[in-house]
């Protein structure tokens, strides 16, 4: 159980299986007798009308991103921000935005032929991976390409590396090592603070170019001490865009005074379905009443889908959406964290 989730929640099995917690039995229940949706008729999504996926996966192996932006214009979505995109390592491109520019084509053919409106499309850059650090030189060329958010290092950040481990090996034979030691992860991974507890010299120049380009910002996978560094940076320099992504995940794992914390300094919070998803199991009645208890005026959901133990993207969303209203958020409090804010983010609104 998380922190927050012992600050909200009190287990109490009594003659309920072990594995489910009385509160959540009792909940759940509740929840999905009383939450009704458009009648569903596969393969038609309905929930998700104007809702925007501000961190959605269509990375190789995972789901195809003009597929998944066919069946999100289908459902009424508004758009897709691409945190990672099929043909990265291509040397023919400038980087993911340009790879997004060449599925617009072949999405509104497709939205033509069909009668249904093309959903916006845009891309992110992450800024480390494999063993290249940030830099913000590369930052800026993704920039000026057109990227309309930035990613603080992910999966080989340091935290990710002690909290999970990494992949190792080839992909006919790939594994994955244990949870590293912190002076291993610090060896190979990437960290954002200097010896001084400082966010770095780069991190701060590449935090200058978010700024000056107006775009967003994701801490990623850092530590407490890295997410209030770079609070501050976005804080000295007046950037609206910065949001934390999946708060009850284990490379974060916020309080809920932490998240006041975030969100007083005007800091979304991006909750996602992968965090109430089997793989990680958060109770989507705590998560509900965490966004109740730090309100819905800097709170964004997304799904983080895309790898095949998930839901596709568009299913991601409407289920989010669906267990955060069946669970008590209003209609003008989902609208507001699916479609107004996370227009914020990706520039559709001031």
């Amino acid at each position: 159980m998380t922190t927050a989730e012992a600050q909200l929640l009190e287990d109490d099995p009594s003659d309920i299986p072990i594995y489910v917690a009385q509160d959540r039995y009792v909940n759940a229940y509740r929840a999905r007798r009383l939450y009704f949706e458009q009648e569903q008729t596969p393969p038609a999504v309905f929930g998700v009308k104007d809702a925007i996926d501000i961190h959605c996966h269509a990375n190789e192996g995972q789901q195809d991103p003009v597929a998944i932006a066919k069946l999100a214009s289908s459902a009424g979505m508004k758009g897709i921000l691409f945190k990672t995109i099929v043909g990265a390592q291509r040397t023919d491109v400038v980087g993911p935005a340009s790879l997004v520019r060449e599925f617009e084509g072949p999405l509104e053919e497709w939205c033509n032929t069909e009668g249904v409106e093309p959903i916006k499309m845009w891309a992110g850059y992450a800024t480390a991976r494999g063993k290249k650090p940030p830099s913000a030189a590369r930052t800026r060329v993704q920039l000026e390409d057109g990227v309309v958010s930035i990613w603080m290092p992910i999966a080989t950040s340091v935290n990710s590396l002690h909290k999970v481990g990494m992949p190792i090996g080839s992909e006919d034979a790939l594994e994955h090592t244990p949870p590293l030691p912190w002076d291993e992860a610090m060896r190979i991974g990437h960290y954002t603070l200097d010896e001084k507890g400082e966010l770095k010299r780069e991190i701060k120049e590449i935090f200058r170019l978010i700024a000056d380009f107006n775009v967003a910002v994701s801490f990623s996978h850092a530590t407490h001490r890295e997410l209030f560094a770079m609070a501050d940076i976005v804080r000295d320099l007046g950037i609206k865009k910065a949001y934390i992504d999946h708060p009850f995940s284990p490379f974060v794992n916020l309080t809920l005074e932490e998240m006041r914390q975030f969100t007083s300094e005007g800091i979304y919070l991006n909750f996602t379905f992968d965090e109430i998803s089997p793989l990680l199991g958060v109770d989507p009645s705590l998560m509900c009443k965490t966004i109740q208890a730090v309100g819905t005026h800097h709170v964004t959901i997304s799904s983080d889908c895309g790898e095949p133990l998930f839901p596709n993207s568009v299913e991601g969303i409407r289920l989010l959406r669906g267990y955060m209203q069946a669970y008590g958020l209003t209609a003008e409090q989902i609208q507001e964290i699916s479609v107004i804010n996370p227009e914020k983010i990706v520039g559709m609104r001031d």
